[in-house]
Order: structure tokens, then sequence, then C-alpha cells
């Protein structure tokens, strides 16, 4: 199982609380994690975003919830795709796509 992590940063872009202050909380997941369990935990954690982490936990990238919907709904989905798989890919199109990884 990937682990996730949560961050407290104050230049996070995020969603406002109740109270009207920014929420800064950023989650960053393993980009090995599957499209349904990223599509979970953002649910989950009412994210719109996850910051991805290879294995030496250097960031990779983002992605959005309505990216991976996009993904999930295309044709070429199975439920063995990885969030690597559709890092920084625009459509449905699976491949792998320069992200110029570093570290938080």
């Amino acid at each position: 199982m990937t682990p996730v992590q949560i961050h407290r940063s104050p230049t996070a872009p995020g969603p406002s609380t109740g109270a009207g202050h920014p929420d800064t909380t950023e989650l960053r997941v393993g980009d090995d994690m599957t499209v349904e369990v990223a599509l979970s935990v953002m649910a989950g954690a009412d994210v719109e975003y996850l910051l991805l982490c290879d294995g030496d936990d250097e960031r990779t990238g983002s992605v959005t919830r309505a990216e991976l919907v996009v993904h999930r709904d295309s044709s070429a989905y199975t439920d063995r795709v990885r969030l690597r798989d559709v890092l920084g890919v625009p459509s449905p199109l699976v491949g792998p796509s320069p992200c110029g990884a570093s570290a938080l």
C-alpha cells in the first residue's frame, strides 16, 4: 500500500475552510498509487489535487481530480493504471512525460 503524507504549507493553494482561512494542507502520495485509490484519497480528504513523489520522496509533479476523472473515463483505462502513467498527460493517453523532479 502506498503511504499518504500530509504536509502544511503556507503557500499552498487550496480550498477555503469555514473560517475563511485558506486550507494549506497538501497531500503527497507515491506516484505508484493507482488512479482509483488516488480518487478515493482525494474524495476522502476533500482536495482537488495531489502532489506526486517517487520512491526517493522527490516531487515528480501533481494531478488534479478532473485530470484523473477524464483518464478514468477513457476507453484505454484499466484499474491497474498508476499515477506515474498519467502524469502530465493532458488527454487519456498513457505514457511518461518529463516533469522536472525537485525536492520538497
